[in-house]
């Protein structure tokens, strides 16, 4: 029961820490609302321009390489972990899925999906 007692303390304290950075801003903020806060924003543009035309994906894109990026990482440290138990075969294995990503990332780069201009 103490394992229990330890890890109950653990999300008890979690949400004591979670319910005061939610709660505590609310009573020291200034609540001063100006046009500029009360404008939409999305994705660095101005929300003022006709809705027409081409819209530019590239902070999009950048974003969603980036959470890619995070996922492989993902798949890279247990990896890491476990490299001296995984012998040769498992070296190879992570080789293909590394040359993989990287032929993805070569093909992005030449595309220019990279650029931000």
């Amino acid at each position: 029961m103490t394992e229990y007692g330890t890890i109950l303390m653990v999300f008890a304290f979690a949400a004591v820490v979670a319910g005061a950075l939610l709660f505590i801003p609310s009573l020291l903020a200034p609540r001063r609302l100006t046009p500029v806060k009360a404008e939409p924003f999305e994705c660095g543009k101005d929300p003022i321009q006709v809705a027409e035309g081409r819209f530019a994906i590239r902070f999009s894109t950048i974003a969603i390489l980036f959470i890619l990026i995070d996922i492989e990482l993902m798949f890279v440290w247990p990896w890491a972990m476990l490299s001296r138990s995984l012998g040769w075969f498992g070296f190879i294995e992570m080789l293909v899925f590394l040359g993989i990503l990287m032929l993805g990332f070569g093909y992005i780069w030449l595309k220019g999906g990279l650029e931000w201009e």
